[in-house]
């Protein structure tokens, strides 16, 4: 995860100011990013978001551009992670 202005990320918890978020573990599964296994910010509630657009699922970086990646939070997985499924692609630029 990139650091934002105002933002830092210690040892699995993003601070925003003054306020910590904790992060949890999803799986990605279907579409391009499907297996992928990363750590996403949680909501108060220790949930992933409910939609999450993945870029660059191979791991190229920001500075190529390409397609958007939507997925959406599932359920979770038992172990204390989380599932987010695929729903569409968009060409680059239409999720912005």
């Amino acid at each position: 995860m990139r650091a934002r202005a105002g933002v830092t990320q210690r040892a699995g918890t993003v601070t925003r100011g003054d306020a910590a978020m904790g992060e949890v573990t999803v799986r990605f599964v279907g579409g391009p990013a499907d297996g992928l296994v990363r750590d996403v910010p949680a909501g108060p509630d220790g949930a992933p978001p409910q939609r999450w657009i993945m870029r660059h699922p191979d791991g190229t970086g920001p500075v190529q551009a390409g397609p958007d990646h939507l997925y959406e939070r599932d359920r979770p997985d038992g172990a204390g992670g989380w599932s987010m499924r695929f729903v569409r692609t968009d060409p680059f630029g239409v999720s912005e």
